[in-house]
């Protein structure tokens, strides 16, 4: 029987993607559940989501760790996060649009995903994140696009692919309604990445993640 895993959800923003998740748990669609939140601004909506639905959440604001005239402390901001991360005993650290740098210690490797608006490795690394990487897909004029569930790394968009799904990119498009289309995928995407990786069906070889085929219990009688 898979068990329920505990998440930690890093945010930035609307948290748009953190209430799919509390939402696909509770319907019991994926075995998680979204034991604390962390976000780096204090202005971020899915602060409130996360009180709304009774989940413990933080703000570790990201301005405290990006002096004026000084390169960013991620590495510092990120113990920070995981002294909280550790508190909550966390399974998986979910990435559900945080704008810094993530500095993954050796105790989180292989436990830390992110989803990427966009088929990697195309439209990604610094600079390139919402709607931005929307307007550069229809900018260079690709006929398709998607999103991107992979393992985070000590590099923007760079760890190993899990799940991608795609989306065409119509002549009508605009950056609002392919990020619609985008959007809509992610939803299928991230719950069933975490699926896989809650049920330990993931396994990481080099650049690549294969996907184990289901166990069968009648093998642990």
């Amino acid at each position: 029987m898979t068990r329920t895993i505990g998440l930690g959800v890093l945010i930035s923003g609307g948290g748009t993607t953190l209430e799919n998740l509390v939402a696909k748990g509770k319907a019991g669609e994926v075995p998680a559940e979204v034991k604390v939140v962390i976000s780096s601004r204090a202005d971020a909506y899915g602060l409130i989501r996360a009180k709304n639905h009774g989940i413990d959440h933080y703000v570790v604001p990201s301005r405290k760790y990006r002096p004026v005239g000084q390169p960013p402390d991620w590495v510092g901001m990120s113990a920070e996060i995981c002294k909280l991360l550790d508190r909550y005993e966390v399974d998986l650290v979910v990435l559900a649009g945080f704008m810094c740098q993530f500095v993954i210690p050796p105790r989180y490797e292989g436990r830390v995903m992110n989803i990427h608006p966009a088929l990697l490795p195309g439209f990604c690394g610094p600079g390139l994140y919402g709607h931005k990487v929307h307007e550069a897909v229809l900018e260079h004029g690709v006929k398709v696009s998607g999103c991107t569930v992979h393992f985070a790394d000590q590099r923007y968009d760079h760890g190993p692919i899990i799940i991608q799904r795609p989306v065409p990119v119509l002549d009508d498009d605009t950056p609002e309604t392919l990020a619609q289309r985008v959007f809509a995928e992610e939803c299928i995407a991230y719950p069933e990445a975490i699926r896989l990786f809650a049920e330990g069906r993931l396994k990481v070889e080099g650049r690549r993640v294969l996907i184990l085929a289901p166990q069968d219990p009648q093998k642990n009688i």
